[in-house]
């Protein structure tokens, strides 16, 4: 019943032209797209989107948040549907790619799947969820944190934009408050197909990359305090020069990310430097820190790691240095029968791949809160994103996309 097929094959020129499709809502004149969560422009996206899913004989559903759910059935109404999808709201400067291609990857899945004349076990279903980006209402992957119940329904619609707009007024306006109570929509497992948005699989020269987890984060505020003097009548032997101590231990934030390896990360993205005046030594310094790893184990260890050095500089300087933690995100690993069935998928279809971890999130976070869950990353040109020069090769969307069918008819069962 699920004996691999490996010559099914996605239509990989219909995928690539349905993801132009949907990127000249909102095309920007660089070649990227600026479609926020909930504009009109959303709106239009939406209405495309469930339009094609309907045209697929798919039916739709949408929750109180605005999360999309579209149906392909199966023989067993019963089962909980095997789930693909990502979000189609974009940066104001955002690709073509990120998040619409998990999107319009399922539903070319689907069509496949009506091509071949092929019914599954289980419910195919296409999702795209509310507000991913972040970039004009906070939270951040609000529609799929209210369905796993990270955050209440109440909070994200009192979420409001730079004008002054609420969530709830917004997806009135433009049609897409359901009645659905976000939560209540099964899942039997969950699959993410996005660009890589970083480097590894095309340095490595590989075409899908099999992915563990997704990296837990540690944010922190750090002050180094000493006292603001004249730059010129003060000797080098007597200041209390906030900034060069901050230098070291912003340094320290890097080599703490070298000494767990091998998914360490660690960053410095904000300083800012008190008086801030050319001729006055620094005399007080506050910077982030960005620390993040494959486990949630290894987080506290960088977190510990850091701290020791942060002790040692201010009794051997003498200088105050507070950490202060700002939030935190815990790893998340994915579901080992979810991680092999894209390993299985694409040795079978004749990939090359490797394993990697995510150090971005997304949905499928959330979803592997509730169900068994994996994604499947395919690589991105220069490892960008979240920029309009985001660029993806169709053969790589193609390859990413076959997968994922191969991935979903495992779960769902083929009959």
């Amino acid at each position: 019943m699920n004996t691999p097929r490996p010559e099914l094959r996605v239509n990989g020129q219909r995928l690539w032209d349905s993801l132009m499709e949907l990127a000249r809502i909102g095309a920007t004149d660089k070649g990227g797209v600026c479609r926020l969560a909930l504009t009109s422009l959303d709106q239009q996206g939406r209405d495309l989107v469930t339009r094609w899913a309907r045209e697929a004989g798919m039916t739709v559903t949408v929750d109180k948040i605005g999360n999309v759910f579209m149906r392909r059935a199966g023989r067993n109404s019963a089962l909980p549907p095997v789930m693909t999808g990502s979000h189609i709201d974009t940066q104001p400067t955002g690709g073509k790619f990120d998040g619409n291609y998990g999107v319009l990857a399922g539903l070319e899945v689907v069509r496949t799947l009506n091509d071949q004349g092929i019914e599954t076990e289980a419910p195919i279903e296409v999702a795209f969820w509310t507000n991913e980006e972040g970039s004009r209402f906070v939270p951040v992957m609000m529609g799929s944190g209210v369905f796993a119940k990270a955050f209440t329904l109440e909070h994200a619609y009192a979420a409001t934009d730079t004008e002054g707009k609420s969530v709830q007024q917004e997806l009135e306006r433009i049609g897409y408050i359901g009645e659905e109570e976000p939560g209540e929509h099964p899942i039997g497992s969950y699959f993410e197909t996005h660009i890589e948005q970083g480097p590894v699989l095309e340095d490595h020269g590989k075409t899908i990359g099999v992915v563990t987890g997704v990296l837990g984060i540690r944010w922190y505020d750090c002050t180094v305090t000493g006292m603001e003097a004249h730059a010129g009548p003060t000797p080098m032997a007597l200041r209390r020069d906030a900034l060069q101590v901050a230098s070291r231990l912003m340094q320290e934030v890097v080599a703490c990310a070298h000494r767990h390896p091998p998914h360490g990360r660690g960053t410095v993205g904000m300083v800012q430097v008190h008086p801030n005046s050319r001729n006055v030594i620094p005399g007080r310094v506050k910077f982030s820190i960005d620390l993040r790893n494959a486990s949630d184990a290894l987080c506290e260890a960088m977190d510990a790691d850091i701290r020791a050095v942060a002790s040692r500089l201010a009794v051997e300087t003498g200088l105050a240095i507070t950490i202060q933690p700002v939030s935190a995100y815990p790893a998340q690993p994915f579901h080992p029968d979810c991680v092999a069935a894209v390993a299985k998928a694409a040795e079978a279809l004749g990939y090359d791949s490797m394993p990697v971890v995510s150090g971005a999130g997304h949905d499928a976070v959330y979803m592997a809160r509730l169900a068994p869950a994996g994604m499947i990353f395919i690589p991105c040109k220069d490892g960008i994103s979240h920029n309009e020069i985001e660029d993806a090769q169709p053969e790589h969307i193609t390859a990413g996309c076959n997968v994922l069918l191969h991935a979903m008819l495992e779960r769902a069962g083929r009959v």
